[in-house]
This record gives structure tokens, C-alpha cells and sequence, in this order.
């Protein structure tokens, strides 16, 4: 019975880990700027945090949406309609290009909120000219995006780990002369973080285009465009998917960026700590997002091949490999608690110890809360994912809003301002969302596929 599930773990584990070695570049760009910003102080951390918050906000907007190009492109290859795929990726290139420039747009207008949101002066200060370059690089993000999904849509992870792999080099590389002023380059502390970023992304998506262009069997798929004609119905249908799933994301992100700002309320030094276990959870959530995405292929094809007896059975095994990958997880933040948060701060600055320590404390009690909510927070992407490979996006959503806004939400900020509990309240009530999620959205997907098949 168990083999029946484990024999698909090597095919799943292949055409997952460049998924998640892509998912996890975007979450390197931010480990490499917190490190390194976190050697200047805990306030350009804090800073950092604070802009970054706005920018997850309209990434999860941005980055949702466009997985509708996945399902719609794995359905179409698996029934060899080839024109299809390619009409997929043109119209969801130009929805994800208006897209980033209008949430570019977006954080500019919103910027002032900072100032109504009791942060610490000297964190907003820091945080507005860094916003605006981040903000700007959500446009290459937003396209880069159209392009993988429709890359792994075909099946085809790898190419966008490689964009992603090189854009973080050339990210690093910038941030080390720019934060730091090195090799006689300008000192811009954070602001050289933001250009790092913004540099990356642009080579990130050209790159990406750049091989599939090379390669004879992509070529045609992604070069010889019509912009001018322009199709209503393909148009209707990436929205009807995109939009819906654009939500699912936001919600989810816009709790943890709740979290962000309700720890900002407790200070600069609650929200640093915030911020390293935020940044620590994001990169074994990527791997969650990896499996999520390969469920969301594999169910595309077997949507296609109208094969629901097998699609429940792949599906299932990938939750199981989830399940397996997250215990082990959580059993490494239980271990590394009190070390992770050490790598993000300079130890040995006598100016700033006090911070510090507390910073590294603070942090060590969120990463406690973090371990347990390793579990709830894969099976709930995961699921999430082959639902979308069924294109079943908006009951989905509702879920999702009740999960997150109607029950974790409240509990973060009640157990986070008004009890003792405090940051570690705030993770609580996290917890306490995502495992909500986890548990409705697996009952939506055992109800739907057994409808199939009974169907």
C-alpha cells in the first residue's frame, strides 16, 4: 500500500528540485541582503524588513497570478495542443507586464502609510529609498515569472533554477561592493542592497528567455509573438485562474507581513527578530512551494488525460514526501534555534551587543513556534497546489481568507498586544492560521477527487 505512493517519490523529487532551487533564489536575494544589511545594525535590518514587507505584499499578488500560465500550459502539452501552450505564455506575458508596473505604482502611492503605522522613525527613515528600487524590480520579477511558469508547465524546471542561480550570484557580488563600499565602489548601506536586487532581476528574466530562445524544441514557443492580436477569451481564462490564485498567495503573505507590523509596534528590536525567523521559515517554505508546483504539473496532465484515479494517487504521494521533507525540517529549527539567528547579526559589536542579544533571543523563541508550524505550512501549499492543477481556484480562496484573516489574525494580534506572549503570540497565531488552512484545504481535495471519479 505505502509503495503504491513511495515508488513516485524519485520521478516527484526530480522534477521538483529545480523548482525549488528557483523558489529558493528568490529567497537567497533576501537572505544575502539581511545578512549583510545585518551587519551594519538592527535598524537597517529592521528597515529592510519594513520595506520588504510592502514588496512581499504585491510579489504575492504578482507571483499568485501568474501561476495560472502552469495548469493551462500542462494541460494543453499533455493533449498535444502546442498553439494553445504558446497562446498561454504570450497572454500571460502581457497580463504580468501591466501587472508589475501597476503594483510598481502601487507602493509608490502607499509609501506614506509607513509613517501611520507607529514604526520606529529612524527604521521608515531607512526604509523609503530602499522601497522604491525594490518596488521597481517587481516589473523583471513579475515577467520572469510568465516565463517559468510556462517553462514548468511544460515540465521543463531546470532553465529558471539556472536564471536564478546566476541572477544571485550577480546579486551578491553587487551587494558586497555596494553595501560595503569595497574595491573603492560607493558605501550606499541598504541602498546598494536595493540595486543589487533590481540588477539581478533584469539579467534574471533576459537570461531566462535567453535559453529557452537557444534551445530548437522551446524556440518557437517563446519568440515570433503577435501582441496585436490580442484574444479576449485566453485573456478571461488566465484571469479567472490567475486572479483567485493571486489572492490565495496575498493572504497568506499579508498575515506574515501583519506580522511584520505588529511586531514593529514592540519595537526595532522585535522586529529584527521577526524578520530572521520570517526569512529563515520563507526558505523552507520554497521547498513546500517546489512540491506545490510539481503537484500542480502532474495533475495538470492527468486533468488532460482525464486519468482522476491516478491523479489522486500521484497527488497523494507527493503530499506523503511533503510530510516526510517537513518533519525534518522542523526538526532542524528545534536544533539550530538559538544558532540560525547568530548569522544575521555581528556578535562581536561591543556598540550594539545589547541589541543583539536580545535580537538573537527574541528570534530564538519565533524559531521555536516556527518548527511546529513546518508541517501545516507544506501540506497547506502543497494541497493548495494540486487544486490548481484541477483549476479549482475559488473556493480555495475563501478558505484560505477564513483560515488566515478569520482565525489566525486575530489571535496574533490579540496574543501579540495584549498578553504577555508578545512576539512569540504574534508566531502563535500564525500557527494557529496555517494549520487551519493545512486541514480545510486537504478536506476540499479529497471531496473534489473522489466527485471525479465517482463522475
Amino acid at each position: 500500500m505505502l509503495q503504491e505512493y513511495t515508488k513516485e517519490f524519485r520521478y516527484n523529487i526530480k522534477l521538483s528540485i529545480p523548482v525549488i532551487m528557483g523558489m529558493l533564489g528568490h529567497t537567497f536575494v533576501q537572505l544575502a541582503d539581511n545578512i549583510m544589511v545585518g551587519q551594519i545594525g538592527t535598524a537597517e535590518l529592521a528597515a529592510v524588513s519594513l520595506g520588504n514587507s510592502f514588496v512581499f505584499i504585491a510579489m504575492s499578488l504578482g507571483i499568485g497570478f501568474s501561476t495560472a500560465i502552469t495548469p493551462l500550459v500542462a494541460e494543453a502539452d499533455s493533449a498535444g495542443r502546442k498553439a494553445d501552450a504558446k497562446s498561454a505564455l504570450k497572454h500571460g506575458l502581457v497580463l504580468c507586464s501591466v501587472l508589475g508596473l501597476s503594483l510598481f505604482f502601487i507602493i509608490l502611492l502607499a509609501k506614506p502609510l509607513m509613517y501611520l503605522m507607529e514604526q520606529p522613525p529612524e527604521v521608515v527613515k531607512l526604509a523609503r529609498p530602499y522601497l522604491d528600487l525594490v518596488a521597481f524590480s517587481l516589473v523583471p520579477l513579475i515577467i520572469f515569472q510568465a516565463f517559468k511558469q510556462f517553462s514548468e508547465g511544460l515540465s521543463q524546471t531546470k532553465y529558471p533554477m539556472y536564471a536564478t542561480v546566476m541572477a544571485n550570484v550577480i546579486n551578491i557580488i553587487l551587494n558586497y561592493l555596494l553595501i560595503f563600499g569595497a574595491f573603492g565602489f560607493p558605501k550606499m548601506g541598504i541602498v546598494g542592497a536595493a540595486i543589487g536586487t533590481l540588477v539581478a532581476r533584469f539579467f534574471m528574466v533576459g537570461y531566462l528567455w535567453f535559453l529557452l530562445k537557444k534551445k530548437k524544441k522551446f524556440h518557437d514557443y517563446v519568440t515570433g509573438f503577435n501582441f496585436r492580436n490580442i484574444e479576449r477569451k485566453v485573456i478571461d481564462k488566465i484571469i479567472s485562474l490567475g486572479f483567485p490564485s493571486s489572492l490565495q498567495m496575498f493572504f497568506e503573505v499579508a498575515i506574515f507581513t501583519a506580522a511584520i507590523w505588529i511586531s514593529g509596534v514592540l519595537g526595532k528590536n522585535a522586529q529584527a527578530a521577526n524578520q530572521i525567523a520570517l526569512n529563515l521559515s520563507s526558505m523552507t517554505f520554497m521547498f513546500g512551494m517546489g512540491l506545490g508546483v510539481t503537484a500542480m504539473i502532474r495533475v495538470g496532465n492527468q486533468k488532460g488525460l482525464q486519468n482522476f484515479k491516478e491523479l489522486r494517487r500521484i497527488t497523494k504521494s507527493i503530499f506523503l514526501l511533503t510530510l516526510v521533507l517537513e518533519i525534518a525540517f522542523a526538526a532542524l529549527f528545534l536544533w539550530g534555534r538559538n544558532w540560525f539567528p547568530t548569522l544575521y547579526l555581528d556578535i562581536d559589536d561591543l556598540a550594539n551587543m545589547r541589541d543583539n542579544t536580545q535580537v538573537i533571543g527574541l528570534a530564538a523563541q519565533l524559531l521555536l513556534v516556527a518548527a511546529f508550524f513546518q508541517i501545516s505550512d507544506g501540506i497547506q501549499v502543497v494541497v493548495l497546489g494540486a487544486l490548481r492543477g484541477l483549476q479549482d481556484v475559488k473556493i480555495p480562496t475563501l478558505i484560505t481568507f477564513i483560515a488566515y484573516w478569520a482565525i489566525g489574525f486575530p489571535v496574533s494580534y490579540y496574543l501579540g498586544l495584549h498578553t504577555g506572549l508578545q512576539s512569540t503570540g504574534i508566531w502563535v497565531g500564525l500557527l494557529t492560521g496555517l494549520s487551519a488552512s493545512a486541514v480545510m484545504l486537504y478536506l476540499r481535495f479529497q471531496f473534489l477527487t473522489k466527485k471525479l471519479i465517482s463522475a
